[in-house]
């Protein structure tokens, strides 16, 4: 199977697609400034307690206060409690993790009232980012990832992934892991540490020491609340969790992110350096490796698959609805049990790319096509096992119900991504009528003129709609061959996808986006239909 990733860059967040076999089937959008991301260290205080929830409300600087339960307190929140109290109290010296390790540890059935006190400074990580309403959920149960392993203070507890099945190399990373750990510190064997050798661990061992180290040492510096740590980079981070050794390439089109994760790749992987690479063609990435059509066929209401089926997705605040539709397809010879079946089937292979794709969490109700025998209902279970086990999201999922519902809880650390795939359209803004389409091109040149001869701007790339771009370059002595000889070499118009039919946006030669409309275009067709009610009215009187 052959695998890559696109990395889609732009100013204010970065995509990551990845594919099988050109199809995608992972879809992750990053906003290149994004605060409260799971994994980042604040410090916070506890604004207030609430005994009736067993948790707090605490304040790491967001709009609405994060929230801290009880249980994700961790066993070992005595040591950490007074370890930040110390830290705080002398802010020239980090004592060491383990020296607390002999505090007693809290009980699971303990309130939170005991533990905590309003005002009290904590060192808090994001488990869950906000979504919809609701303000991140915390934990300070601290850990720091890592490709091959998992850093946790005040721990001295060494689990292996069970993914890994070989009992002797279980055997070996316990006592490898063992030997290099520090005192005060457990760790989590991740499943691609499985057959590295000790100098690999070791030196991400350190890494992640320092992260702590530094980490800390901030948290001295600071007051609450503040951001203490976060990944230096949003797109090495993710690829972090979904590098694979079967990646083809990695095509990425901004060099300073791409020499990021080539250096990544380096670290992790030296001889697989080389698949990391620059992407400088003028056709936006996304478009060239036909990435912006999958993502509009994929992320509507209704999504279609093969043989004329397809299924209807519905999200609302508590859980998300998957119904299941033969359509008009029909397959002679063939009785209704066994045509239910096959479409069911297929339905749960796109149903499982779906939630990777969306990356959809919390209650999945499916309303399969019903089915009478129950060796066809056990069938469709175990398939929908089996086709998930390669989702990396922890799931559980539940045989049909008598209803023919099944049921599947998929984790959800972030909100889903929801792609809106329809357009809003460009000259009337929802106004109900247009401008002439003959006349956007008319429109086009002027937007040049104003470019090269009164913004001075000489050379430049101009992104419109695929229609308009073949209608411009028809022809030998085309529209496009006469504004580059009136206006210069400098300016390219290039096809987008993923523009509205009559939309443009303009890049200078350094990636920078030039914002060039103007408030006569948003009004023109206001303007028209103002006019005409102005008619009227001189009619009616």
């Amino acid at each position: 199977m052959k695998s890559e990733l696109i990395v889609d860059v732009q100013q204010k967040e970065i995509s990551i697609a990845l594919t099988e076999d050109s199809r995608l089937v992972s879809l992750q959008k990053e906003s290149r400034n994004i605060a409260y991301a799971v994994g980042d260290l604040y410090l916070a205080k506890v604004r207030k307690l609430m005994p009736g929830l067993n948790a707090a409300f605490v304040d790491v600087g967001y709009d609405k206060d994060a929230f801290l339960h009880y249980l994700d307190l961790g066993s070992h929140f005595n040591a950490y409690s007074e370890f930040i109290k110390e830290a705080l109290a002398d802010p020239k010296k980090i004592p060491s993790p383990a020296k607390f390790k002999q505090t007693e540890d809290i009980s699971k059935q303990g309130a939170i009232a005991n533990v905590l006190t309003q005002g009290q400074p904590l060192l808090v990580q994001i488990a869950k980012e906000p979504i919809s309403s609701k303000g991140p959920r915390l934990t300070t149960e601290i850990s720091f990832t890592g490709r091959f392993i998992v850093l946790i203070p005040f721990s001295d507890k060494i689990s292996i992934s069970s993914k890994i099945k070989s009992t002797e190399e279980k055997i070996r990373l316990r006592q490898l892991i063992g030997s290099i750990k520090p005192k005060g510190f457990g760790v989590i064997v991740r499943t691609s540490a499985e057959n590295k050798r000790v100098a690999e661990l070791n030196h991400e061992m350190r890494t992640l020491m320092k992260c702590w180290e530094e980490s800390i040492a901030k948290m001295q510096r600071s007051q609450p609340p503040a951001l203490i740590f976060e990944e230096e980079s949003r797109a090495v981070s993710v690829i972090r969790d979904i590098f694979s050794s079967n990646f083809e390439s990695i095509y990425v089109n901004d060099k300073e992110t791409m020499e990021q994760i080539q250096n990544y790749v380096a670290l992790i992987a030296p001889e697989r350096k080389e698949i990391v690479k620059f992407y400088s063609k003028d056709t936006p990435i996304f478009d060239h490796f036909n990435i912006t059509r999958q993502i509009k066929s994929s992320f509507g209401k209704t999504v279609s698959f093969k043989s004329g089926a397809y299924i209807i997705i519905e999200h609302t605040e508590a859980l998300h609805v998957i119904d299941v539709n033969s359509g008009n397809r029909a397959k002679a010879g063939n009785d209704q049990e066994t045509n239910a079946l096959d479409v069911n089937l297929k339905a749960a292979d796109e149903i499982a790319r779906q939630l990777r794709l969306r990356d959809m969490g919390g209650i999945i109700v499916i309303d399969f096509i019903d089915m009478n025998k129950s060796e066809h209902r056990q069938a469709l279970y175990d398939h929908m096992r089996e086709i998930m086990a390669n989702d990396r999201a922890r799931h559980n999922i539940l045989p049909l119900s008598k209803f023919g519902l099944m049921q599947i809880t998929r984790q959800r650390v972030r909100p889903a991504l929801d792609i809106t795939t329809s357009e809003t359209c460009p000259s009337c803004f929802g106004k109900g009528e247009i401008q002439p389409s003959l006349l956007f091109t008319d429109k086009l040149e002027e937007k040049l003129d104003y470019l090269v001869n009164h913004l001075k701007i000489g050379k430049f790339t101009m992104y419109i709609h695929p229609f308009v771009d073949a209608y411009i370059k028809k022809g030998i002595l085309s529209i496009y061959v006469k504004w580059r000889r009136k206006f210069g070499r400098g300016v390219k118009i290039v096809a987008d996808e993923s523009m509205a039919f009559l939309a443009y946006r303009v890049i200078d030669h350094t990636g920078k986006a030039i914002d060039i409309q103007e408030e006569s275009d948003m009004q023109s067709s206001q303007s028209k239909s103002g006019a005409k009610i102005k008619n009227r009215d001189k009619e009616e009187n």
